[in-house]
């Protein structure tokens, strides 16, 4: 059982650990396993996590353990037009199927109550990735190059409409 929580400076070495392992397990096989590595390496070192939860335009969660440790990860931002984009949401392969991810998505779908929609990028060939948000109400938006400095592929914009208070 986890909880979901704000992240805060004390998760940035776990958060990286998690989210190193995640993109080398899902990304090597698209992207190859040195430029996942490389990638990963560069945006999820604790020093880029840090200066995310200092930008007030950025949301991070994380799932905590009764043990403390941490098991999954979601972090979303808002642009400068009010737009939010689901950045990243990440668990723990033993946690696929319980439902975390689930957790995650909604506490960041809370944290933006009111907005009119939330927007996701995810590399094509990530197909664990599209059925889940497909699952929960995203749907293919655009398709275009991949931002994230992985050249050479696609990626899709996936967009959820969200209710109205």
């Amino acid at each position: 059982m986890s909880h979901i929580r704000p992240m805060t400076k004390n998760d940035l070495a776990a958060v990286s650990r998690l989210l190193g392992g995640s993109w080398r397990r899902t990304y090597s096989p698209i992207l190859g396993e040195e430029n996942a590595a490389r990638l990963s390496d560069e945006r999820h070192s604790p020093e880029k996590l840090a200066a995310e939860l200092e930008d007030d335009n950025k949301m991070s969660f994380v799932a905590e353990r009764t043990d403390g440790s941490i098991a999954g990860y979601a972090m979303a931002a808002m642009d400068e037009h009010g737009d939010v984009m689901l950045d990243r949401v990440h668990v723990e392969p033993q946690e696929f199927g319980s439902g975390l991810a689930v957790d995650l998505l909604h506490a960041v779908l809370a944290a933006h109550a009111g907005i009119p929609s939330i927007a996701l990028e995810v590399i094509e060939g990530n197909d664990r990735a599209i059925a889940f948000y497909r699952k929960h109400g995203f749907e293919v938006a655009e398709r275009r190059p991949a931002a994230h400095g992985v050249g050479g592929h696609a990626s899709l914009i996936m967009r959820r409409i969200l209710p109205m208070a």
